[in-house]
């Protein structure tokens, strides 16, 4: 269960955006982007560019709180938490660097909520410079939390909400309703208001294998509260960008569970890289705390025009993934994962109750992060595709062992439209991915400075323009 804090944010934060923020400084190019040879570019032939329009800028960044930087190898107990001057100075040049780049959009990771110095540092230096800040602590008193913070300037709040997960990992999203403070240039149908949905978050961090369930949650969740305030407030035509330090590679089961919800990584998508293997290593964006480098943070964006699965299919997919990862850590192949399943002698089909056990051994069950009865009866469903009470091999092989979250291709709304005279074409607005850089500039060729010291984490920002883009309305069948 998700509880969610409410909090009607329709104030004067409005006004004009001024183009000339200091993006330029930092990013070179003219920022465009156009369609790779894979079709993953992100203005479609269904989307018309506009006359130019001030861009977007959005910065995730886990600033690593003192309570966790460890300050000596031989004393791992020893945090900077307890040196005053070395953590204040640390954070005075974070805010240095994020003040001079500053974006449109800030979203920080292990924020320090409990030192109230530290958030009066942030909240005062922000609010000088034009930012309207949220934070929120993690439950259960963890001291850290997250701090979204947006330029007044630029957008105007239509509401926030406050997800916390209540799990094993304490974990919390933010959730922002946003609105460009300028109309789009006159057209046929007069000026249009962009809305989209803002979201800043911190996955647990998979310190067990077994927690890919617990991880996958959290994105659950969270995708299961947009959904329903897209419904809520008649927002299905509007971009939802995912922003945060989501503790997993474009390998693991989370990023495929995203991709198949039609969301695409935005610094990838500048970059041209694909969700190949060869791809999954160009750039890193952190350094754990087991010396291990990788891409964990991402700033995810889902355009009105792309196409998602139900919800709970996809999430069911993601599951049988990780299900057969952790099979494959057993040694075990198709053949003899599906012996292993199956109970003794019994025929060559899989009973509900000999999922459940295998499902316990391999961790999945039985644990507090682990899935609920009620899912694992939601996963058997879907596993049982002819409804017979039993899952035979050829049913095992095709849910189970060969499902995937995979990525779904921009739909054309007008090829849509002649098939069914239930959908019309309507006209949105959503955003194209200009240009995106990381900070160490090391990180983007998948490598870590031993001289940087800001945090653990590279600071990601991307430029987004506002672009309009043809999607579909399913009418409903009487």
């Amino acid at each position: 269960m998700v509880a969610v804090v409410d909090s009607s944010a329709n104030s004067n934060i409005g006004g004009q955006l001024n183009s000339g923020v200091n993006e330029s400084n930092l990013l070179s190019g003219n920022g465009t982007i156009s369609r790779n040879n894979s079709g993953c570019g992100y203005v479609s032939s269904t989307t018309k560019a506009m006359a130019y329009e001030p861009p977007v800028s959005c910065t995730t960044f886990n600033i690593l709180a003192p309570i966790y930087k460890r300050v000596d190898q031989k004393n791992q107990s020893l945090r900077e938490s307890n040196f005053r001057a070395v953590w204040l100075s640390r954070n005075q040049k974070i805010l240095n660097w994020l003040l001079h780049e500053r974006s449109s959009i800030i979203c920080l990771q292990e924020f320090w909520v409990d030192n109230e110095e530290l958030v009066h540092m942030y909240q005062q230096r922000l609010g000088d410079a034009g930012y309207v800040t949220f934070q929120l602590a993690r439950t259960n008193n963890r001291g850290d939390g997250l701090l979204t913070a947006v330029l007044k300037d630029h957008f105007t709040i239509l509401n926030y909400r406050e997800l916390l997960f209540n799990d094993c990992g304490d974990r919390v999203a933010q959730l922002l309703h946003v609105q460009l403070a300028f109309p789009f240039s006159q057209n046929q149908e007069g000026d249009a208001q962009q809305e989209f949905l803002l979201v800043n978050t911190h996955l647990l961090f998979p310190h067990d294998s077994c927690l890919s369930v617990a991880r996958l949650h959290q994105v659950y969740k969270i995708l299961q509260h947009v959904e329903q305030y897209q419904r809520e407030n008649k927002l299905n035509n509007a971009s939802i960008l995912l922003c945060g330090d989501w503790n997993g590679s474009k390998r693991g089961q989370v990023y495929k569970f995203l991709r198949s919800q039609g969301f695409v990584s935005s610094y990838d998508i500048a970059h041209q890289y694909t969700d190949s293997d060869a791809d999954s290593h160009r750039w890193v964006s952190h350094r754990n705390h087991r010396g291990n480098i990788c891409g964990v943070d991402f700033i995810l964006l889902c355009n009105p025009n792309k196409s998602r699965k139900p919800l709970k299919k996809s999430w069911a997919e993601a599951v049988f993934g990780i299900i057969k990862c952790q099979l494959q850590k057993a040694s075990l192949n198709e053949n003899n994962a599906f012996v292993f399943l199956k109970p003794g002698d019994h025929g060559n089909f899989l009973t509900y109750s000999a999922f459940c056990e295998a499902l316990r051994q391999v961790k999945l069950i039985g644990l507090p992060y682990g899935l609920t009865s009620e899912e694992t009866k939601e996963l058997w469903m879907q596993a049982d595709i002819n409804g017979n009470g039993v899952v035979e091999y050829e049913e095992f092989k095709r849910r189970v062992w060969n499902s995937g979250c995979a990525e779904l291709r921009e739909e054309n709304c007008s090829e849509r439209t002649r098939d069914s005279e239930n959908v019309t074409e309507e006209e949105a607005i959503g955003f194209n991915v200009k240009n995106a850089v990381l900070f160490p500039r090391e990180a983007e060729k998948g490598m870590w400075p031993e001289n940087y010291s800001l945090s653990d984490h590279a600071r990601l920002t991307v430029v987004f323009s506002p672009v309009r883009m043809q999607c579909s309305q399913r009418g409903t069948s009487l």
